[in-house]
């Protein structure tokens, strides 16, 4: 499987392409889509270009993004840099059980950040799949002390930027017993060696403007759909 993830935390001008507004994000998916992408991971935003967690500018982008790529799966974040207070974070996450068409299917959760376990119990509660964030040895040690928990869809394994295939190989050995299928991807410089790795390795991966302005050469990337073709070249010759 070939994630797009279209914007990320990335500020606005950014990059001239980084979709911002739910019309923006659902015109790159459809893009997307029509190069063969069923799963996208979004960082909805409300009316400034602010990252947000509230219910109502999730739903709104959820639901044009839906309507655009009807057949995809669509997950979002819960990052803590957004809404900093865990009990109040796990709370709006509560509050999107009742979003109906704009309900995320998933949404990522950030082991090593602080109240994470409440912050899954949450989507769970909301009839939300769970996608583990595991950006480093320290949290993949963190879950498997804790287990996985109930209503993950997946792990997402992340290389951080500056880090390099070794680091992914080390992620994966400590990830493999756990059981969740893995999404392994890379971080700027490491996000296009870090997808090589994945595909060589049968694993799930991810590209898009969340995780790489450039394109395999080094050069500006004209957009989101530009990458996932890139990377689908890739992956053609291996899935």
């Amino acid at each position: 499987m070939l994630q797009a993830c279209l914007n990320g935390a990335r500020q606005p001008g950014s990059h001239p392409s980084v979709p911002i507004t739910p019309q923006q994000l659902a015109a790159d998916a459809a893009e997307c889509a029509e190069l063969g992408v069923t799963s996208f991971h979004l960082h909805p935003r409300d009316v400034v270009g602010l990252e947000v967690l509230a219910g109502p500018e999730v739903a709104t982008t959820v639901s044009v993004v839906r309507t655009a790529v009807a057949r995809a799966e669509i997950g979002v974040t819960t990052g803590a840099w957004i809404v900093p207070d865990p009990v109040r974070r796990a709370e709006l996450l509560r509050g999107w059980a009742g979003l109906a068409a704009g309900r995320p299917d998933y949404a990522s959760v950030n082991v090593h950040e602080d109240g994470w376990l409440d912050v899954a119990a949450a989507l769970r509660d909301a009839g939300i799949g769970i996608e583990l964030g595991v950006f480093h040895v320290e949290a993949a040690r963190t879950l498997l002390d804790v287990g996985v928990p109930p209503g993950t869809v997946r792990v997402l394994a992340e290389v951080q930027p500056g880090e390099t295939v070794e680091h992914a190989a080390r992620l994966l050995d400590l990830l493999g017993p756990l059981g969740p299928p893995v999404l392994l991807h890379g971080e700027d410089d490491s996000a296009w060696p870090v997808l090589d790795y994945a595909v060589t390795r049968g694993l799930a991966t991810r590209i898009g403007l969340e995780d790489t302005l450039t394109s395999r050469d080094g050069t500006p990337a004209a957009g989101n759909a530009q990458l996932v073709e890139l990377a689908l070249r890739t992956a053609e010759k291996r899935w």
